[in-house]
């Protein structure tokens, strides 16, 4: 009879087992001059990960967007591409964490700080203003994931087939209605 509740709870385990990551709200707006994405990411590091940055370990995370044409005829062409890239790491002499947003650094004095602060996108400029048509509809997808290829070499092989270093979410997907040309 243990055998047979042990089965059934393994089976059962990933059906409850809680991702890492989701994104739990995404859209793109007209703003300006170009098309910005606002998104909330839902994340929960391991506590393997989490170790890793405590020890000094750099750990970089990608927001991937892409904007899509549908086409009838062809595959769907991709008209805007775009990366936003994190670093976060751990610096002993000062006590505290700092995050790499592209080029933009800041400095948090707890990890769950620069977390709270990476998964909150806002105003991420993706496409400018002259690369939607105006009123067409577009298909746009979001994905957040830890990027195991910039970690040291040692990590990189750890991290191959180990879901500690899994961290990935879904693409999200939604279409978009671009903004038509304002009469000013």
């Amino acid at each position: 009879m243990r055998v047979i509740g042990l089965v059934l709870s393994l089976i059962a385990w990933p059906a409850h087992a809680q991702t890492p990551a989701r994104i739990a709200y995404g859209e793109i707006q007209r703003e300006n001059a170009g098309y910005v994405v606002n998104a909330d990411i839902d994340l929960k590091l391991n506590p393997r990960v989490e170790d890793a940055i405590r020890h000094g370990i750099a750990v970089y995370f990608l927001l991937d967007a892409r904007i899509e044409s549908p086409r009838w005829y062809w595959l769907d062409q991709t008209v805007v591409s775009e990366t936003l890239n994190y670093r976060i790491t751990y610096h002993a002499l000062t006590r505290s964490f700092r995050l790499a947003i592209g080029s933009f650094h800041q400095s948090f004095d707890n990890l769950d700080a620069a977390v709270r602060t990476m998964t909150r996108v806002r105003r991420w400029r993706v496409a400018g203003i002259d690369d939607l048509e105006p009123g067409q509809s577009y298909k746009v997808a979001l994905r957040f994931r830890l990027d195991t290829d910039l970690l040291p070499r040692p990590f990189k092989v750890s991290a191959l087939g180990s879901r500690d270093w899994s961290i990935d979410t879904d693409w999200m997907n939604w279409t978009f209605l671009s903004a038509g040309v304002s009469a000013e």
